[in-house]
């Protein structure tokens, strides 16, 4: 077990600097405490000389040892002297522990479970669901009350650059005091709850949808009502969007598209009309900011592949249910303001399987492939898993690297050739960051069981984020 000591090590450092910390103090002792807990599991298995499972065991501390060189940095940048230059850079401070949290518990999952933890165990008692979730609420809640007086203090104290920080801090304020999109429950949506923008015409029309923009419950929302639906009755559609709603939730992540529900206008009439509502990234999908002239620096960039990593990361690694997207391109990613990237694609698969009829687009199956890792292209019957979708996740971070599209102009037995057959990969820029294009080309790995897994990417982005941040 080469990764105790450092574990060790880091954990020592992690208390040392959280004592130091100017903001998210509650937030801060929080991780140092999950830390303290998880040492003490550390502990035990360097204490015994077998322990179950211990392949996976060593896995688990690897990965471990990255989330907590992970956790490091992100206190650090809490204890250094130009902090409210930082957070005023980055608007997700609370997402950011979030993830770190997310991190320590898969890892306690793995520990306990091998040490087979009793669950009365005070240790246990640390990681309990309910208890965690109600205390990184409270933790979040006091922190953003105390960074609004910082930031006031701070803006006091910032006369000569008074007209510049106003706007900045007028954003973060309101950060702070908006409302979530997660507290609205995803439901059936009565029509007179809708408000289109007029002229009411769609911005996006499809084969089977129109698209137009729109208000709901205070959020700018977008409404896709399908033009031609198949013959299935609201009943039906409602059955089946009851079902999905419970999958949803346990999904909810700033990373992830946000849900509404649906609602079916003239539902007793004889031709009810079926919309779906959902969250508005107004910059489109992450394939059209990429495409547009918009200037991406590399800090830009790191912080959007790590924003792509932690929706995936969400979608396959819940305490309940692990899932795969299976369609992970860079269309499947929206991009919203402040170039937030967002995971679609995935949400009411079933209930909008319920109302579009099926079409075949060759260009779409084409540019599929670009996508298939080296095994689903030998076999189309290949077991479609996580690390099929890493594979995929790799070739969107390169996308977001080069801003190109992959193997473009390639035929489908020349992507064949050149990813199954000659084991290629595309190349990236010269100035990519180094650890980035470790990051990507590991995702692209034509062994499968190197990929690495979508938490041991958002813990090396988000460590190469605060690294680049801090220069």
């Amino acid at each position: 077990m080469d990764f105790i000591d450092p574990i060790l090590s880091i954990a020592s450092e992690i208390y040392t600097l959280v004592e130091t910390v100017k903001a998210n103090k509650k937030r801060c002792h929080r991780v140092s405490h999950r830390v303290k807990a998880l040492e003490e599991l550390v502990r035990s298995i360097k204490k015994r000389d077998t322990v179950q499972a211990a392949a996976d065991v060593g896995k688990a501390l690897e990965e471990l040892s990255i989330t907590l060189k992970s956790a490091q940095q992100l206190i650090q940048k809490y204890t250094l002297a130009n902090l409210m230059e930082r957070i005023l850079k980055s608007s997700s401070h609370g997402d950011e522990f979030n993830s770190v949290n997310e991190r320590l518990n898969d890892a306690f999952q793995w520990l306990s479970g091998a040490l087979q933890v009793e669950q009365g165990n005070a240790v246990y008692r640390v990681f309990e669901l309910t208890s965690r979730v109600k205390a990184d609420e409270v933790d979040g809640k006091e922190d953003d009350a105390e960074l609004k007086k910082l930031l006031l203090e701070y803006m006091k104290n910032q006369e000569d650059k008074m007209d510049a920080m106003r706007r900045d801090l007028g954003k973060i304020m309101e950060l702070l005091n908006k409302p979530s999109k997660t507290d609205v429950d995803i439901r059936m949506i009565k029509p007179e709850e809708l408000e289109y923008h007029f002229p009411k015409r769609p911005f996006m029309e499809t084969l089977t949808s129109e698209v137009y923009k729109g208000q709901y419950n205070g959020f700018t929302v977008v409404i896709k009502r399908y033009t031609d639906p198949v013959k299935a009755s609201p009943r039906e559609v409602q059955s089946v969007f009851k079902k999905e709603v419970e999958t949803m939730r346990r999904f909810e992540s700033p990373n992830i598209l946000r849900m509404f529900g649906i609602c079916v206008q003239d539902e007793d009439g004889p031709s009810p009309q079926f919309l779906i509502v959902m969250e508005y990234c107004e910059k489109g999908s992450l394939r059209q900011v990429l495409d547009s002239g918009s200037k991406l620096s590399w800090t830009r960039k790191v912080r959007m592949c790590l924003d792509a990593a932690q929706g995936l990361y969400r979608l396959h690694q819940t305490e309940e249910k692990s899932k795969v997207h299976g369609c992970i391109n860079s269309n499947k990613f929206l991009v919203a303001e402040g170039y937030r990237v967002k995971l679609g694609g995935f949400e009411l698969a079933k209930t909008e399987t319920s109302l579009r009829k099926p079409t075949k687009d060759k260009k779409s199956e084409i540019g599929s492939l670009c996508y298939s890792s080296p095994q689903t292209l030998k076999d189309i019957n290949h077991d479609y898993n996580k690390e099929c979708e890493m594979y995929s996740f790799g070739i969107v971070l390169w996308e977001i690297a080069t801003r190109r599209k992959p193997f473009e102009g390639c035929s489908t037995k020349e992507i064949y050739q050149k990813v199954y057959e000659e084991k290629f990969k595309e190349p990236l820029p010269d100035d990519c960051p180094d650890a980035l294009v470790q990051l990507i080309n590991a995702c692209r790995d034509y062994d499968s069981f190197q990929r690495p897994s979508a938490g041991v990417i958002l813990d090396k982005l988000r460590s190469l984020l605060t690294q680049m941040e801090a220069e």
